[in-house]
């Protein structure tokens, strides 16, 4: 094979592989994005960085609507200096601009120390679809050991 044949390949795999990095992530991709965020802002005490990731018409267990769900996260927050999220892996269906999440996680709650004060496990199913361009949950309902 000649050394222009070979460069000509070279390029055109570079050219491929750089189309490819710069193609859109896939949905499932940007919902495991937006998820991974929200744990993460749960663990660093910004309940509003998580708030961002909720729809504004969100619903959850016993009638809990979206103010409900940012007033329990900014209470545990202040109760707790730190809050742990562990999930379990995630079952993600994606159809369309709708998407169901569902997966176990331990809460933990305490003062930093090696051990937490309490933890608890919970089964967690949500519900999200795409606003304005970007994944937001609007439904969830869970159980668990309170």
């Amino acid at each position: 094979m000649a050394v222009t044949e070979k460069k000509m390949r070279v390029a055109a795999l570079a050219l491929l592989l750089g189309l490819v990095a710069c193609a859109p992530a896939a949905p499932e991709q940007r919902l495991r994005a937006r998820f991974d965020e929200m744990q993460a802002a749960v663990e660093t005490g910004q309940a509003g960085d998580f708030m961002e990731g909720v729809s504004p018409d969100f619903t959850g267990e016993s009638g809990m609507d979206r103010a409900a769900l940012h007033n329990l996260l900014r209470a545990r927050m202040l109760a707790d200096s730190h809050l742990g999220v562990t999930t379990g892996p995630l079952d993600v269906v994606v159809q369309g601009d709708n998407a169901t999440v569902a997966f176990d996680v331990v809460l933990t709650e305490g003062n930093g120390r090696l051990l937490p004060d309490q933890a608890r496990v919970y089964r967690v199913t949500t519900a999200w679809r795409t606003e304005d361009d970007e994944w937001h949950v609007y439904h969830a309902r869970w159980n668990g050991t309170p």
